[in-house]
């Protein structure tokens, strides 16, 4: 994959799998615009040094002046929205507040950024790639049994994908989103310490995939949510 000369802005780029892609990306050529919230994020982020790296502070990316600012003077090739959060609980525990923290953090943040990149992408005429991050949750309900909030968040992420694809077709912009299950990484390790971690999909395995939706090669994927589960 070949990514010279284009712009991408990946949300989520700090975490785990954030990382991965942006290492893809940035060996593939490209100049990569990566959001963060807390300052100690931007100083433990293996690229801050990296010219072809651009870190901008937000507060949250469920706020639209914010995720302006992001955008802010940027044309991307592609976008790529990674930025989420997860809550379990069940739903007679769950209260509207923590129904919104997951709504906010996974659907809103996702909707505002395909929408600003979207518009974007339509001035330079040229087409371009959106990969949004739904959850094995959100293709299979019953997985989500315990973190109701999270699989309803998550199910829209899949859904707009797949609206959102019909939209903007006709404009050379090509929509799709990854649907991991547990990924390996050492957060989760930690949490599940006697699960078969061999079964996980790695995060660089997770990052090819997304590298490739979102790269020149991909000419006809759109509206897939693609699941990405290893061999969990």
């Amino acid at each position: 994959m070949d990514f010279s000369g284009r712009r991408v802005v990946i949300t989520g780029g700090t975490g785990a799998l954030g990382i991965a892609v942006v290492s893809m990306l940035v060996g593939a050529g490209a100049s990569c615009t990566v959001p963060y919230v807390h300052e100690a994020e931007a100083q433990l982020f293996p690229h801050r040094d990296n010219s072809n790296v651009t870190l901008i502070a937000v507060s949250s990316l469920a706020d639209e002046e914010q995720v302006a600012k992001l955008y802010a003077g940027v044309r991307p090739w592609a976008s790529i929205h990674l930025a989420g959060g997860f809550a379990g609980g069940n739903v007679a525990d769950t209260d509207k507040a923590a129904l919104m923290t997951q709504i906010d953090n996974n659907l809103i943040s996702c909707f505002l950024c395909c929408r600003t990149a979207v518009n974007a992408m339509l001035t330079g005429r040229e087409g371009g790639r959106i990969v949004n991050v739904a959850a094995r949750p959100a293709l299979e309900w019953r997985n989500g049994a315990g973190m109701s909030a999270y699989a309803v968040a998550k199910a829209g992420v899949a859904a707009l994908t797949a609206a959102l694809a019909e939209e903007v077709a006709k404009d050379g912009i090509l929509v799709n989103a990854v649907a991991p299950s547990i990924m390996d990484t050492p957060a989760n390790r930690k949490a599940m310490p006697k699960a078969d971690h061999s079964a996980w999909p790695k995060v660089e395995e997770v990052a090819a995939t997304i590298s490739f939706l979102a790269s020149p090669d991909n000419r006809v994927t759109r509206g897939a949510i693609v699941p990405v589960y290893g061999k969990s």
